[in-house]
């Protein structure tokens, strides 16, 4: 789960991070004057709201003067299509602002939290080059990025955020700040079963040390332990996606016009991998699970047939904790429910496989049948089209 900066700035707050001072977040002109009263003093800035970076590049982010600027400003932010480096050329609806103070920047650096894989823990990523994308900067600068392992169970040593802090060149005056913000980042991190905490830039100002922006995501799987942000609705996620979460289905939305239903998250990988290799695309990943009976498939059906640019269905079912033809019987009690519409393949695989096929051979349904993966793909490509 991504936070929106606001968001994260709110754990930042609760973790005692300094972040510029407030107005809060508008969602319309009406509500900015007040807005800037929380804010304090001008200069201000007016931040987009969307799961992206490179807003300022794209117009997201405004520095205003006057209130008369700031007007301006969130006039031409609110409601705005913003397309960034990492939008995939897709466009994301502004439908929230946030006004915070402005700063006097002095320096910028960056600094984040992530989890390592290969250290099986998380490490901190520093850098003395702040305000640009990490990623561009490993690529470019790989020797201007710091790395330093974390200990899960015990956090950031002192001296190891001392360290760090020479590292990156700090003036003796902000050591202290600095081991503190780091070692709260930390914490956020671990109490959070977060995978990324980031703060890009972290600026020194006249008054010490403030996270500028915000970034922050939680694993999805820590979520029950988090029912506070369990409860927040994903902006990332489509209405589709939101009534697949409700049902307790893995699905993700895509821009292909085959329909993919799947038990298993690696099957469904190895489903769509082969779609693309036939020359098509898939519209969708969707992993039913282990037991897709006839609820989960026709819950399924709905979902995949919902979407318009879906030309054909693709169903490739591994029989294993339920039998082939327990699933067959599954599929066409859900057909009786749903109106397919669309050329509809099916390649079933496992035990009592042969009495599945059979099912679905007699029925009184237009199925096309699949003997392995890669026939099942060609199909569903060439019907699609």
């Amino acid at each position: 789960m991504k936070l929106l900066e606001y968001e994260s700035k709110e754990l930042f707050r609760a973790h005692r991070i300094p972040v510029p001072p407030s107005g809060g977040v508008i969602r319309s002109l009406a509500q900015l004057p007040a807005a800037l009263r929380r804010a304090g003093k001008g200069p201000w800035v007016i931040k987009a709201q969307v799961l992206a970076g490179g807003r300022g590049k794209a117009g997201g982010i405004k520095m205003a003067r006057t209130s008369v600027e700031a007007r301006q400003a969130a006039k031409s932010i609110l409601g705005m299509t913003l397309v960034t480096h990492q939008t995939q050329g897709q466009g994301l609806k502004v439908s929230e602002v946030l006004i915070e103070g402005g700063a006097k920047i002095e320096r910028e650096i960056y600094l984040s939290v992530v989890m390592d894989r290969k250290a099986c823990g998380p490490t901190i990523i520093a850098s003395a080059e702040g305000g640009m994308e990490i990623e561009r900067l490993a690529a470019e600068k790989p020797e201007a990025i710091l790395r330093q392992s974390v200990d899960p169970g015990t956090g950031l040593p002192d001296f190891a955020a001392r360290r760090l802090a020479f590292q990156l060149g700090l003036p003796p005056q902000h050591i202290a700040g600095f081991c503190h913000l780091v070692r709260s980042l930390v914490w956020l991190f671990l109490e959070h079963d977060c995978s990324l905490v980031e703060v890009n830039p972290l600026v020194l100002t006249p008054n010490g040390l403030m996270a500028l922006d915000g970034k922050v995501v939680i694993d999805d799987n820590a979520l029950f332990r988090h029912p506070e942000l369990a409860k927040r609705q994903d902006p990332e996620l489509s209405s589709l996606e939101r009534a697949a979460k409700k049902a307790d289905l893995s699905y993700i939305g895509l821009d292909g016009s085959i329909g993919c239903m799947v038990n298993g998250a690696g099957l469904a990988m190895g489903t769509m991998d082969t779609i693309v290799l036939a020359g098509g695309r898939p519209a969708n990943f969707l992993d039913v699970g282990g037991a897709a009976d006839e609820a989960r498939v026709t819950k399924a059906f709905q979902l995949i047939l919902k979407d318009p640019k879906v030309k054909a269905v693709l169903v490739n079912i591994f029989g294993g904790i339920v039998k082939c033809d327990m699933i067959a019987s599954g599929i066409l009690a859900a057909l009786k429910k749903v109106k397919l519409g669309v050329p509809l393949v099916v390649r079933l695989q496992g035990t009592n496989v042969e009495k599945g096929r059979a099912l679905l051979a007699h029925a009184k349904v237009n199925i096309i049948p699949a003997e392995d993966l890669w026939d099942a793909a060609r199909k569903a490509v060439e019907v699609a089209r």
